[in-house]
């Protein structure tokens, strides 16, 4: 499959809110899977329409039960952005019963999406290409070309084995830049008379992003080799791109129940390396990371779905923003 190379650094802060009043047609009817990819939708449609959301805030998207609303949502979308089912695996049937007339776009088999592995061991590697958003994903900065290519990331048919795939690819950045740029080509091909406006906002979005990358590894410089916990592994994307040091994951990528062996695992390595920062999430009951790590002497919490703010345009700069606030607490507490 391929997908277009995202719309580039093109368009001055305020083209977006120009245009906004041009705005006559109808917007598509959008349906979206979680706050992070609503909030990504939402800012390229502003001034045109508002996307719906799926995974209410605090809830795990992991394992979720739809409300009647939220299937009714479903049933009318045109569109629907989603990561794919490695993130949400109960969705894919609802999707395909509910939304069978929707074209269904998923975020982590777009051609221009950075994806990494699942991480299964206790101790975490560390990352080589350590504060990778900084310098951009390969190719992200090439200007668009074209708009033909992405049409084949309309078909949800898994040509793109996701097995063994990290789905937490919202918290690199560089992959929201991405996305930007294909949400504004497929809200444009379902609505072309918005067309500037989606492609102006998606410029814009992708320039505020460019700062946020800038200011975060400002922000975590002074503490990027200081060694942490998190309680489940929903963070690479982030510390490949930041350059900090996760030392491993009480819980797995999909948030499953540790053993006592990984337990004593992680409480072996904590000690050898000296970690002395765990995070919990809000997300999840804080319990077990205070019975396990309860003598640790730093603990702060990251939210990685942005479920204590409100959901719209701007939830997914500050949810990063507050991450990076986060970790600088704990880990300056800690170093």
């Amino acid at each position: 499959m391929e997908t277009a190379m995202p719309i580039r650094f093109l368009a001055p802060f305020g083209l977006g809110l120009m245009l906004a009043s041009g705005a006559m047609a109808d917007a598509p009817r959008v349906v979206t899977d979680i706050a992070p990819v609503h909030a990504l939708v939402a800012r390229v449609m502003q001034g045109a329409g508002t996307p719906d959301m799926i995974v209410r805030p605090g809830a795990s998207p992991h394992g979720y039960a739809m409300r009647p609303s939220e299937a009714a949502a479903l049933e009318k979308a045109d569109l629907v952005f989603w990561m794919g089912e490695g993130l949400t695996p109960w969705l894919e049937g609802a999707i395909e019963s509910l939304a069978g007339t929707a074209h269904v776009v998923e975020l982590l088999g777009a051609a221009d999406s950075r994806v990494l592995p699942f991480r299964e061991g206790v101790e975490f590697a560390a990352h080589e290409d350590h504060g990778d958003a900084e310098e951009g994903h390969e190719g992200h900065a090439e200007d668009e070309a074209g708009h033909d290519d992405h049409a084949e990331a309309h078909d949800h048919d898994h040509d793109h084995a996701h097995d063994g795939a990290d789905p937490h690819a919202w918290l690199d950045p560089g992959n929201a830049q991405a996305w930007l740029g294909l949400i504004a080509l497929e809200l444009a091909e379902h609505d072309p008379e918005n067309a500037a406006l989606y492609a102006a906002n998606a410029q814009a979005a992708q320039a505020e992003v460019a700062t946020l990358i800038e200011d975060i590894a400002a922000e975590l410089a002074p503490v990027r080799d200081v060694p942490f916990l998190v309680f489940h592994d929903a963070y690479q994307y982030f510390e490949a791109a930041f350059g900090v040091t996760a030392a491993g994951a009480i819980a797995l990528s999909d948030a499953t129940a540790p053993g006592p062996a990984r337990v004593a695992a992680l409480r072996d390595m904590a000690e050898a390396r000296g970690v002395l920062c765990v995070f919990s999430e809000p997300q999840f009951d804080p319990k077990l990371v205070e019975t396990v790590f309860g003598d640790v002497a730093t603990h702060g919490v990251l939210d990685p779905m942005g479920s204590q703010l409100e959901p719209g345009p701007g939830l997914y700069p500050q949810m990063l923003r507050d991450m990076a606030g986060a970790m600088v607490a704990c880990l300056a507490g800690a170093s």
